[in-house]
């Protein structure tokens, strides 16, 4: 995974998301994975009208 640099206030709202000591990059990963699913269904719901 590449080295991103967050301020403070996006390091404490990732901060929020952690579940049972989950480390940064898992949220990211996670966040990224449903960010990618829901412009893929955005994207197929455009290709039925």
């Amino acid at each position: 995974m590449p080295q991103v640099h967050l301020d403070e206030e996006t390091f404490e709202r990732l901060d929020a998301l952690r579940v049972d000591d989950e480390e940064h990059d898992e949220i990211v990963s996670e966040l990224i994975g449903i960010y990618e699913a829901e412009e893929l269904t955005l994207f197929r719901s455009g290709d039925m009208e």
